[in-house]
Parts: structure tokens; C-alpha cells; sequence
């Protein structure tokens, strides 16, 4: 193996080989070394150090920031560990901050979380000045380790290293902790205690706990929350007013969530495209579509463009309450303000349409839709199918069947049992043959079915053999 050299200011001296040997189980690795001894050899060859020689500092095992490097380049953290603290135990040797935070690092990313609370209690004797780096860094190693109360005493922790929190590391913390369940209760706690130490919550540590809350089913905490926000000066957001809203909206408070949106238009937020989402799915549901609508035509002139989710979730209520005629509308003003029916559009109102039975339109709509490339859903088909059957208009639904195989859709099976009895019972007239000779002759591929349709097929043509057999 080859050498490794550390420099010193005079001399460059040989590290000597690393001889790492398998550790017992639980143990860490055990590192042999004759550098020890070569720099025994080394510093008895010295001439003594005078107190006020600028020399008097500077350590034989080389300098804090070759000793960094090397620690730097180890993949194996404890070995790693194992350089830190030999250097340690060097005469006039002192580690630099850039190197604890280096060992720090690799220590917390490979889970030895023992020795990186060692480490923590070595930097505070040593009396080093400590950046936030550390602490930030520090916190997301106990996060990611799932330890969040290792994470809140880590916000005490940099008090007692006169290092004061920012409102960052508070709301890193707060994160931890409301991911867990238990853990709510001692996030509060500690979003309170951070007044105590000078340390003043924002925006968003308001939001992660009232979020936290509201999932929690406390809502009025967060309502609490809330109100505090305007009397300690610390303005809501977007974000703010959609954690209450989507949580009054849970409960079914849709009024309430309307109430939010008015002020938050009369506080001159302009609201987001989800807040939006989320009140046109409340009043949907709650079959307040008139207001649904209004809400949907006011986004624009507030600032906020409706998109295609918005105008689909209004279709969709629309024709839930069985009025598909105001859907068709609401299709007619999504191309009219520039935003084009996507698939779902033309699949909830082509169903809508054949649960009214307005077959005509539904088909219409269905043509429009194949024209601009969409595929149907088997859904849509099997919709049409069964309504033109149900009042006696069997060639337009050989007709559905037959575009939709054009266009690459296969028909569910159930589709299929449903049309092949149906033409065989009545194939009196040339047209139902004709209809039934070109269903078959499509070019029908493996995930058609068709197979288990055959039974109505197959009982259409023993009843034509026996009528044969008594006619001769």
C-alpha cells in the first residue's frame, strides 16, 4: 500500500501504511500505524521550541488542513474517526472547524449516531465558534435517522453553544416532529418556547403547525394559530388560507371555506389554482352548483385563469346532478376563454349525455372527440351501445361499434354480449346482416374479447339451422 505524506512548515514527513484488520462484532476497526513512532523520531531530532517562536504552534503531525484532507478522502467513516482522533491526541495539534463538520457529515450519513453525539460534546470543550451550517446540518442527519426528539433538543442545544436559532432551523425542527403524530404536542410546545429564547416564528412555522392541527382534526387550534398571526405582525399567505379552507372543507364547512376566499380577495391575495380546486370540489358535492359556477366565471376577472381541472371538475358536477345540458355549455365557454377539452372532458360528458338519454348529442360529442385524436373509453362505448339498443336504434349502435374499432378501441366485453344477441334476433332484414357482417370484418386485436361474446353468436346460428331443418 502505498504512503501517504503530511507536510509540515520544515519538513515533509512519511505517513507510514494503515494495516486495517476485521473488527470483532459491535467493535469499530482497529488501525496500526508506525506513524506514531516516526514522529517521536522526528520531534526528538527538533531543537527545543522557544515559547515565542512562531514555530511553537505548529504540530508534528502536520497541518489542520492536510489532517482535513486526508479525513476528507476516507470512505470508511471510521476510519475516519479513528484519523480525527489520533490527530487529536498530537501535540500542539488543534482540528479545524471545517474538519469537524467534514466528520460530522460522514458520520451522520452512514447512522453512527453514537459517535456523532461524541463528537458534539468534543466541539464544546474544545470552545470552538460554531456556524449555523453545523446545526442545520446537524438536524437533518437526527431527521433522516427518525429522531425527532433527538432534533428538538438539537434547538436547545445551539443555545447552549451561543448560537441562536433562525426561524430555518425552528421550522426545519417543526417538520421533524409533525411528521410524526405523537409528536405534535412537543412541536407546539416548542414553537411557544422559541419566543422565550428570541427566537420569533414566521410564516410558515404558523403553516406547518396548522397544517399538523387541521390533519389532526383540531381545527380550531389552528384557528387559533391563526389569529395569533395578525396580532404578533406575522402575515398569512396563500398557503396560509388553503390549509384552512381544504380543512374546513373536509368537515363539509363549505360556507366557511367561501367565507376565507372572500377575505382573502379582500386582503388582496389573489388566490391559487388548488385553493380554487378545492372549493369547486366542495360545492359540487354539496350540490351548490350555481355557486360552483359563479366561483368558476369570477377566477378569471381575480386574477387567476381557470384551468382544464377547474372547468372538469365543473362538468363533472354537472352531470352527477343530471343536467348535462349546463355541462355542454360549460365545454362551449372552455374554448371560448382559450382552454381546450382535454379526454376527461369529452368522457364524463358523452356518459352524462347517455345517462339523460340524449343520444344524439352524446354522439356528437363522441365525434368531436374522435376528431381531435382521443380514443373513447370502453366506458363510453358500452354507455352508447346499451342506449341506442334500449329504444330499438340498433344500427347506430353497429355504427359506434364499428368507428370505435377504426380508432384502435376495443369494445369491453360486455359490450360485446350486449350487441351480438341483440343483432342476431332481429336479423330479419338485410341492414342487421349487413350491420353484423361489418362488426365481424373489423380487424379485431388480441384484448378484444369478442370470444366471450360468442355464446349469443352461436345460439343465433343453431336456431337458423333448426328453422332450416324444418323448412326442408
Amino acid at each position: 500500500m502505498p504512503q501517504r505524506f503530511l507536510r509540515s512548515s520544515k519538513t515533509v514527513i512519511p505517513v507510514a501504511r494503515f494495516y486495517i484488520f476485521p473488527a470483532a462484532k459491535h467493535q469499530s476497526l482497529f488501525i496500526y500505524s508506525s506513524l506514531h513512532h516516526h514522529l517521536q523520531n522526528q520531534v526528538q531530532k527538533r531543537q527545543p521550541l522557544h515559547c515565542n517562536s512562531s514555530s511553537a504552534s505548529i504540530s508534528p503531525i502536520g497541518s489542520p488542513s492536510k489532517v482535513h484532507k486526508l479525513i476528507a478522502s476516507q470512505s470508511d467513516p471510521l476510519l475516519a474517526k479513528e484519523i480525527f482522533d489520533y490527530a487529536s491526541r498530537q501535540p500542539n495539534f488543534r482540528h479545524s472547524y471545517s474538519t469537524y463538520l467534514t466528520l460530522l457529515l460522514k458520520l451522520g450519513r452512514s447512522k453512527n449516531l453514537s459517535l456523532v453525539d461524541d463528537l458534539l460534546l468534543r466541539l464544546k470543550s474544545d470552545s470552538y465558534p460554531i456556524t449555523p451550517t453545523f446545526f442545520t446540518q446537524l438536524i437533518k442527519i437526527y431527521g433522516e435517522a427518525n429522531l425527532p426528539d433527538k432534533a428538538r433538543k438539537t434547538f436547545y442545544t445551539m443555545l447552549q453553544f451561543d448560537c441562536k436559532p433562525s426561524p430555518k432551523h425552528l421550522n426545519r425542527i417543526l417538520e421533524i416532529l409533525v411528521s410524526h403524530r405523537n409528536c405534535i404536542r412537543p412541536a407546539f410546545d416548542l414553537f411557544k418556547d422559541a419566543h422565550r429564547h428570541g427566537v420569533s416564528p414566521n410564516t410558515k412555522s404558523y403553516n406547518i403547525l396548522m397544517c399538523a392541527f387541521c390533519f389532526n382534526g383540531d381545527i380550531s387550534i389552528a384557528y387559533t394559530l391563526f389569529n395569533k398571526m395578525f396580532k404578533r405582525d406575522v402575515l398569512p399567505d396563500i398557503e396560509t388560507y388553503r390549509i384552512l379552507m381544504q380543512a374546513l372543507c373536509r368537515k363539509g364547512q363549505v360556507n366557511g371555506a367561501v367565507d376565507l376566499l372572500e377575505d382573502m380577495l379582500n386582503k388582496g391575495f389573489v388566490p391559487d389554482t388548488l385553493s380554487y380546486t378545492t372549493l369547486l370540489n366542495s360545492l359540487c358535492r354539496k350540490k351548490k352548483l350555481r355557486e360552483a359556477y359563479k366561483l368558476l366565471c369570477r377566477m378569471k376577472v381575480k386574477g387567476c385563469n381557470p384551468d382544464i381541472v377547474h372547468y372538469n371538475t365543473i362538468i363533472l358536477g354537472f352531470c352527477r346532478e343530471g343536467r348535462a345540458q349546463d355541462a355542454c355549455k360549460v365545454i362551449d365557454d372552455m374554448e371560448s376563454n382559450g382552454c381546450l377539452p382535454n379526454l376527461v372532458s369529452y368522457r364524463t360528458l358523452v356518459r352524462g349525455l347517455c345517462d339523460q338519454g340524449m343520444f344524439d348529442e352524446a354522439i356528437k360529442y363522441m365525434d368531436d372527440m374522435l376528431s381531435k385524436g382521443f380514443s373513447p373509453h370502453f366506458s363510453v362505448i358500452h354507455a352508447l351501445v346499451r342506449g341506442f339498443f334500449s329504444v330499438g336504434r340498433i344500427g347506430e349502435a353497429c355504427k359506434v361499434v364499428v368507428e370505435t374499432l377504426k380508432h384502435g378501441e376495443a369494445p369491453h366485453m360486455d359490450t360485446w354480449a350486449t350487441i351480438i344477441p341483440r343483432i342476431c334476433e332481429v336479423d330479419d332484414t338485410m341492414k342487421t346482416a349487413d350491420t353484423l357482417e361489418k362488426v365481424l370484418k373489423i380487424e379485431i386485436t388480441g384484448d378484444t374479447k369478442i370470444v366471450d361474446a360468442g355464446v349469443g353468436l352461436e345460439d343465433y346460428l343453431i336456431r337458423k339451422i333448426q328453422a332450416s331443418t324444418r323448412r326442408a
